[in-house]
């Protein structure tokens, strides 16, 4: 069977007194999108940052591509190929839409064809070019903030909440932009809490609560089995957005 691209065994993390994650077990298969569901307060994020090295694991171990990457620094994870888009977006409002691409680029300019891909993906990005990210409404800015983090090729991109708070025109279209991402091939993890969208998504799926994994499987099987539906909503996920 072959190894996920990212595999989380019994990781726990504490932040400061507090016990956050009990033993999470995850998989993220190559060439997927994932969606990580769960309540307020589930440990979604403290899953997302810990993955990213913001916050160290108290035990249990993270492999990314076959290496473990559990002790590794951010900066170190973030070379392996690994971008994260916090739900608080990280973009600089100060500084033009163009330059904060050109920020995210690491290795240098964005290539061409990278670029157009991009700005097709997320067109007003294209209109507002040259304006202040501040200028940008919500989603445009959730928007910004995906572009940043392909605006070079990565391996994998964990995602927070990137339908939260937005209008439902803007859910739409960050779906249409999803879809995208995946029949280019991008492996996702999305953290979300709009069923809707996560439904429209997912290729596989993992509900979180109390700081564990209590449901894993294929989205289809939870789309198709109402039962379980009922039961994993009662955690409080948003099923109407």
């Amino acid at each position: 069977m072959t190894e996920p691209l990212l595999h989380l065994r019994d990781v726990h993390t504490h932040i400061g007194p507090y016990h956050i994650l009990h033993g999470v077990d995850l998989a993220i298969p190559q060439g997927e999108l994932t969606v990580l569901l769960g309540r307020n307060g589930a440990g979604k994020t403290t899953t997302l940052r810990t993955i990213m090295g913001l916050w160290q694991a108290s035990s249990g171990q993270i492999r990314f591509d076959g290496r473990d990457i559990t002790a590794a620094s951010t900066p170190d994870i973030a070379r392996s190929g690994i971008a994260y888009v916090p739900e608080a977006m990280g973009i600089f409002t100060d500084l033009t839409v163009r330059e904060n691409i050109v920020l995210a680029a690491r290795s240098g300019p964005v290539d061409k064809a990278r670029l157009d891909w991009m700005l097709g993906l997320f067109p007003a990005l294209k209109r507002f070019w040259n304006l202040p990210a501040g200028n940008l409404s919500g989603g445009q800015k959730q928007m910004l903030a995906i572009a940043r983090a392909i605006s070079e090729p990565r391996r994998l991109l964990l995602i927070d909440e990137p339908t939260k708070g937005l209008a439902p025109v803007m859910v739409r279209s960050m779906i249409e932009a999803f879809k995208a991402l995946k029949a280019a091939g991008e492996t996702i993890l999305l953290v979300e809490q709009n069923f809707h969208a996560a439904s429209a998504l997912g290729d596989n799926v993992a509900v979180m609560d109390d700081g564990r994994i209590v449901h894993s499987g294929r989205m289809s099987e939870l789309v198709a089995d109402k039962t379980l539906q009922q039961r994993l909503l009662g955690l409080s996920l948003d099923a109407h957005q």
